[in-house]
C-alpha cells in the first residue's frame, strides 16, 4: 500500500513549536502529514456551513479544511485534529469538528490538545493506530480466530500471554511487569504450561503494549501492533460485540483510552490522562491505604456511598490526601472505596469521553475493570450499560493472538 496520507487540521501547533514532533511521529509509521489547501472565500463561508462562530483566524481556517476533507476536495486516509490544550474556544471547534468528520467521511480520527511539552514519542501510538485502520481493515474485520496463536500483551503494570486455538482461550498467564523480557517469557511460558500446548506448535505470534518493540523482535513476532486497535478487537470479541456500535474504556495502570468502535474497528480514539488520579495506580494507593489487597477493593465499594467523601483533588497526591483527611474523621471503608472508583470514573468521563462518540454497549476492559465498583460508578455516570466482558484483563494479549491468526498460511 502506498504511504499514508493523515490531514492535519489544527491551531496552534507552529506557536507551540511542536509540528516537527507531529511530523516526526507521522514519518516513524510510514505516514504523511498534509494540510488541505483552503481559499479566503472557503474560510468565510466555512463558519455558516458549521453554524458555529469563532473569533479566532486559525480555528476559522480549521472549519474550512475540515469542510474539504468531508467535501473530497482534499484526498487522505485519516485525520489528525490538533488544539492547544489552554483554550477553551479551540476545546469545543476540536470537538465539533472531530464529530463532523467522523459522522461525514468515515475516516478514522484522532483529537489531541497539545502543550509546549508534546514530543513525537507522546503522539507515537496514536499515529501508529491511525494508520493501522487506515492500512489493516480487513485484518482488523477478523471476527474469528483460526489455528494456535500466541498473543503477549507488554502493559506498564502486567505483561499479559494467552494460548488460543481455533476461537478459544486455552491459557494464559499474567505477571507484574519488570524486565520487559523476563515477564513476557514468565507471562508466555505459563500460558503455554496451562494449555498443554509446545512452542514449537504455536503457528504465529502477536505483541502489543509498551514494550512490543522489544518483543516483537525476540519473539520473531509476526504482528506487532499498537494497543488501540489490538484492545478494541479484544474487548469487542471478548463481549461477543463484534457487530455495530460499542464504546470500549480502559483505564490502565499509567493511562487510559476511549475508543469508538463501529464492526470491530476503531473510528475514534483518544489515549492518556491529565493526571495519574485517572488511572489504575490511584486505585492501588487506595487500597493500600485502606488495608485490603486491590482485589478486594471492588467489593468493598459496592458497599459503600461515594457521595459521603468530599473529594477535593483530582490530583493523586491531593486525592489521597482526601481519602486519608476522611479516614481520620472516622469515614467508613466502604464509602472511600466507593469514592476512589467514582472519583477515576468522573474523570475518565469528563476529560477522555468528551473526545469520542459514546455509544452503548460500553465494554470496560483491562485489570481495572475487575475492580467492580469501578464499572458501577461508570453506570451511574453514564446511565448506560457497561459490559465486563470475561478476561476482561487480557485484552490485549487476546487481540493480539486473534490478529496473528490472520498470518497463518493456509
Amino acid at each position: 500500500m502506498s504511504e499514508i496520507e493523515v490531514a492535519q487540521i489544527s491551531c496552534g501547533s507552529e506557536y507551540t513549536g511542536i509540528q516537527g514532533e507531529v511530523e516526526s511521529a507521522a514519518e516513524q509509521v510510514g505516514a504523511k502529514i498534509i494540510f488541505p489547501d483552503i481559499d479566503l472565500e472557503e474560510v468565510e463561508a466555512a463558519e455558516a456551513k458549521f453554524g458555529l462562530r469563532v473569533t479566532s483566524p486559525d480555528l476559522k481556517l480549521m472549519l474550512a479544511r475540515a469542510i474539504s476533507v468531508v467535501e473530497g476536495h482534499t484526498t487522505a486516509d485519516a485525520v489528525f485534529i490538533g488544539t492547544c490544550f489552554r483554550c477553551a474556544e479551540g476545546a469545543l471547534v476540536r470537538n465539533e469538528i472531530r464529530r463532523y468528520i467522523h459522522d461525514k467521511s468515515g475516516l478514522p480520527v484522532i483529537s489531541y490538545s497539545y502543550t509546549e511539552r508534546t514530543t513525537a514519542d507522546t503522539l507515537l501510538t496514536r499515529m501508529e493506530a491511525l494508520t493501522t485502520i487506515a492500512k489493516r481493515r480487513s485484518l482488523l474485520a477478523r471476527e474469528k480466530q483460526t489455528g494456535i496463536t500466541a498473543g503477549i500483551d507488554s502493559g506498564s503494570t502486567t505483561t499479559k500471554a494467552v494460548i488460543m486455538k481455533d476461537n478459544e482461550i486455552l491459557g494464559f498467564g499474567w505477571v507484574s511487569s519488570t524486565d520487559v523480557l523476563k515477564s513476557a517469557e514468565e507471562a508466555y511460558s505459563t500460558a503455554l504450561k496451562e494449555s498443554g500446548i509446545e512452542r514449537d506448535a504455536v503457528q504465529a505470534t502477536g505483541v502489543t503494549g509498551y514494550g512490543r518493540f522489544i518483543l516483537g523482535k525476540a519473539f520473531n513476532a509476526d504482528l506487532v501492533q499498537e494497543e488501540i486497535t489490538v484492545n478494541s478487537k479484544g474487548a469487542v470479541y471478548l463481549a461477543d460485540r463484534q457487530k455495530g456500535a460499542a464504546t470500549v474504556i480502559d483505564v490502565g495502570g499509567m493511562d487510559n483510552k476511549a475508543i469508538s468502535v463501529q464492526d470491530g474497528i476503531p473510528g475514534i480514539f483518544t489515549m492518556g490522562g491529565i493526571c495519574a488520579g485517572a488511572s489504575g495506580r490511584f486505585l492501588e494507593m487506595t487500597a493500600k491505604r485502606l488495608g485490603v489487597d486491590i482485589t478486594e477493593l471492588g467489593k468493598l465499594a459496592l458497599s459503600g456511598t461515594a457521595s459521603n467523601i468530599s473529594m477535593n483533588s483530582y490530583c493523586i497526591v491531593f486525592g489521597i490526601q482526601s481519602l486519608v483527611n476522611s479516614l481520620s474523621k472516622g469515614a467508613r471503608h466502604e464509602d472511600v472505596a466507593a469514592a476512589a472508583c467514582y472519583s477515576v470514573a468522573e474523570q475518565v468521563f469528563e476529560q477522555q469521553l468528551q473526545e469520542v462518540e459514546v455509544r452503548a454497549p460500553v465494554i470496560m476492559v483491562g485489570g481495572t475493570a475487575l475492580i467492580e465498583g469501578l464499572p458501577q460508578a461508570m453506570r451511574e455516570l453514564l446511565q448506560a450499560e457497561v459490559i465486563v466482558p470475561p478476561y476482561a484483563q487480557l485484552i490485549g494479549a487476546v487481540g493480539s493472538a486473534l490478529l496473528s491468526s490472520g498470518f497463518i498460511e493456509e
